[in-house]
């Protein structure tokens, strides 16, 4: 089943163009790498898929409905309870407790303090941080800031993840463990992952690469339909 959709999405800061018509689709419970060089729009399209930016043509559809033309508010909300995204910094909130960023989408959401905060807890531990749970991001290293970022994108258990670049500040072996968790529990619960990396080695935890060359998709590499020999680890 076709989950989330793009089809001609153009984008362009100012007189420059990041995106040049892109068409994507993401099947329920993939997770699918995109790749290519810098600037060639893989945030961009990323930012597009999640709602966070409007294309400037095309459409981006969830499950069939239109969602490009959809307010900032009602995007937000979408974020919330359906989507999760995941940056390279974590971007936790430095006066918040770890158990108190990740409870944080859950109370938004409207969920009772006590419930987010269990929530939270269980998926600090299943990421290997919940002896962190009361320490404040300064308080972390950066990979164990990187597990607690995962859990807040995971909490709500969404149906799409959308991790941009998220070990890119880690070093080799931490950004290893952050993303077989991130992809093992996204794959436990059936989400969807969209996922933008340089790295090839990241890419090989998907199941599909797509290559952005200069906004477009480069079928002339690995295409919309080429399956990778490390996916489904």
């Amino acid at each position: 089943m076709t989950y989330l959709q793009a089809r001609g999405v153009v984008r362009s800061y100012g007189p420059t163009p990041a995106l040049r018509g892109v068409n994507l689709d993401i099947a329920e419970g993939e997770v699918v790498a995109v790749t290519g060089p810098s600037g060639g729009g893989k945030s961009t399209l990323l930012h597009c898929l999640a709602g966070i930016l409007r294309p400037d043509a095309g459409e981006v559809r969830w499950r069939g409905e239109r969602i490009d033309t959809w307010s900032e508010a009602a995007r937000s909300r979408l974020r919330r309870s359906t989507f999760g995204v995941l940056f390279q910094f974590g971007q936790l909130v430095a006066e918040l407790t770890a158990a108190e960023n990740v409870a944080l989408p859950l109370l938004l959401a409207g969920t009772g303090r006590r419930e987010a905060r269990t929530a939270a807890l269980t998926w600090l531990e299943r990421l290997g941080v919940a002896d962190l749970a009361d320490n404040r991001p300064g308080e972390m290293s950066g990979g164990q800031q990187q597990r607690c970022a995962t859990a807040r994108a995971l909490v709500t258990e969404p149906r799409v993840l959308f991790a941009d670049e998220p070990t890119g500040a880690l070093d080799t072996l931490t950004g290893e463990q952050v993303l077989t968790s991130l992809v093992r529990l996204a794959r436990e619960q059936g989400t969807s992952v969209v996922l933008v990396t340089h790295e090839p080695r990241i890419a090989g935890y998907a199941d599909r690469e797509v290559v952005l060359r200069d906004g477009v998709v480069d079928h002339g590499g690995l295409g919309l339909e080429t399956p990778l020999a490390g996916g489904r680890r």
